[in-house]
């Protein structure tokens, strides 16, 4: 648990390590809506890209079914406020998989939601908003 101004109690110490120690470009997995919160709070989304977030595509026999994913619909809310002009990329099942083993790091919080997993890439800080 972190116990200083301003930093939200879902971020432990060893996350914001990662948070700090990545660069422009690098990406990081998450599962929960309630952290992406707080991590946004932090962490700059890529803007030289068309979508600083990704999450695992519907396999076949979900897409023929209709399968409704309402988180994804929450992730591109919270991205949009975040200030994200990019889309939410959907990715092919196993190459999600491939892209999640290279992220810089891998947040489990035991999501429950289906297709909740999703993949942001970190931008850069403008020099105007340095403290």
């Amino acid at each position: 648990m972190v116990v200083l101004k301003g930093i939200p109690s879902l971020l432990s110490p060893e996350l914001l390590y990662a948070l700090a120690k990545m660069g422009h470009g690098d990406e990081l997995g998450l599962q929960i809506p309630a952290v992406l919160e707080a991590i946004l709070k932090l962490f700059p989304l890529d803007t030289y890209v068309r979508s600083p977030a990704a999450v695992m595509d519907l396999v076949d026999s979900d897409k023929e079914r209709g399968l409704e994913v309402p988180v994804w619909t929450t992730y591109a809310h919270m991205l949009k406020q975040a200030g994200s002009q990019g889309t939410l990329e959907t990715v092919e099942r196993f190459a999600f998989y491939e892209r999640a083993k290279k992220a810089f790091a891998v947040v489990a919080t035991g999501e429950m939601a289906l297709y909740g997993n999703l993949i942001i890439k970190k931008g850069v800080i403008a020099a105007s908003d340095l403290c």
